[in-house]
């Protein structure tokens, strides 16, 4: 059985387990030994990262490599177009999402405390955050129409849900932008989505109320 190495709201591991669901695969989950970061975890996986995959005698950590991997070696459904430039469109959505947007949310988590936010600059991260929204959107645009979910998308869901909840309880003036807002709907009509969110997003409201009353 595969192994998943995870905490309670693992943003990257919520992306990882719609690919799991979407590919019907049957998994275990298991806390991060000596807890997320600590000394004894990077024995096992040296970047201290999760999620990280364990398949018998192979353990990845990042997830866009995990991602990668089950796609391979479980074809069905598949989750990559069967064009060149369809997969390069995918990982450039994929990458995006890694590397500009969330990246720009998770520069948030430091002030969910309410005492952590003196000095909090709140228009500055909402310019951050719209101009990462405003790119998304830019992007979509130039997306081929289609109803695959593919492996570019799974992390989106996750994230806006993280956006939706932290923009009220940091009171940010940020509007998410209706090309992203479709894309985010038609992404729930997927099983995998919707079965995910709807465990993990109680979850998370639950964890975020506990974080801003320390």
């Amino acid at each position: 059985m595969l192994q998943i190495y995870t905490i309670r709201v693992s943003l990257y591991s919520a992306k990882l387990r719609i690919l799991l669901r979407h590919k019907d695969l049957v998994w275990e989950e298991i806390p991060p030994p000596g807890g997320y970061g600590s000394m004894e975890y990077r024995q096992i996986v040296p970047a201290g990262n999760l999620p990280a995959l364990r398949d018998g005698n192979l353990l990845l950590a990042d997830s866009e490599a995990c991602a990668e991997y089950l796609n391979e070696i479980h074809p069905e459904p598949p989750m990559l177009p069967d064009t060149p430039a369809g997969r390069a469109l995918v990982r450039e959505r994929s990458r995006y999402h890694d590397t500009r947007l969330e990246p720009a949310v998770r520069a948030l988590f430091p002030y969910m405390p309410e005492r952590k936010r003196g000095g909090f600059e709140a228009e500055h991260h909402a310019d951050v955050l719209t101009d990462r929204l405003d790119g998304l959107g830019r992007l979509l645009e130039k997306a081929p129409p289609s109803t695959m979910l593919t492996l570019g998308d799974c992390g989106f869901p996750v994230t806006l849900c993280w956006l939706d909840l932290l923009i009220p309880l940091l009171g940010l003036p940020v509007d998410i932008p209706a090309p992203v807002l479709d894309y985010c709907d038609g992404l729930y009509r997927h099983k995998a989505v919707a079965e995910e969110m709807a465990d993990y997003r109680p979850k998370l409201t639950a964890e975020m109320k506990l974080w801003a009353a320390e």
